[in-house]
């Protein structure tokens, strides 16, 4: 979150001082400052749109405690039966052990570095290592924080929130996942806004 508001700060901070120094350039430098302002709004923006999904991750780390899983099954192509398309983890079904439940990346900004450390036929293995183990705060059911080991392999870093899509979008259609009322009460707690349980996929 620190780093966060520094960006935001700093990338606006940057256009200023630009403009400053080209007020003393010729005309034609100017050019040269042009991709700095077209980059430097999309960091601002991307920085921006950064803050309500942090809030959220606080709020389910709040509700769960992390956990340290081992050996999470993950790819990069289409989970077989699930409605998003995109990267995932699989996970088991905390109602039935037996059960998998994917967790896809439906938001995909800020994935790209878990993009290059998921199973995939090009996946270097030491680049695999850095997410192991992966640690885990959450409710499959509904959503996850997921992050990887820091270097003292005490701390959790490069935080990315996962979630079923009918949690946060009144539009899709719940059904039941196993979920109990005390676990749908629980998700609501740590921000869910869907009035029931979330959809299975057909596996």
């Amino acid at each position: 979150m620190a780093m966060n508001v520094i960006g935001l700060v700093g990338w606006p901070a940057g256009w200023i001082a630009l403009l400053g120094v080209s007020t003393y350039t010729p005309d034609w430098a100017v050019w040269i400052f042009v991709p700095y302002f077209l980059y430097g709004f999309y960091r601002f923006i991307n920085q921006l749109t950064y803050f309500p999904w942090a809030f959220r991750m606080r709020r389910i780390l709040r509700a769960y405690a992390w956990q340290i899983l081992e050996g999470v099954p993950s790819g990069i192509g289409k989970y077989p039966g699930a409605q998003d398309d995109g990267m995932w983890f699989e996970f088991r079904n905390p109602a039935d052990p037996d059960a998998k439940i994917p967790l896809v990346f439906i938001k995909h900004q800020r994935s790209y570095w878990w993009l290059k450390r998921l199973d995939g036929p090009r996946t270097k293995p030491e680049r695999r290592a850095e997410i192991e183990p992966l640690w885990f705060a959450g409710d499959p059911r509904f959503f996850a924080v997921i992050a990887a080991p820091a270097r003292d392999g005490k701390t959790p870093k490069r935080l990315h929130l996962l979630y079923q899509r009918p949690v946060f979008d009144r539009r899709c259609t719940p059904e039941n996942w196993d979920a109990a009322a005390a676990d749908i009460e629980r998700a609501h707690r740590a921000g869910a806004v869907h009035d029931g349980p979330i959809p299975q996929p057909h596996l």
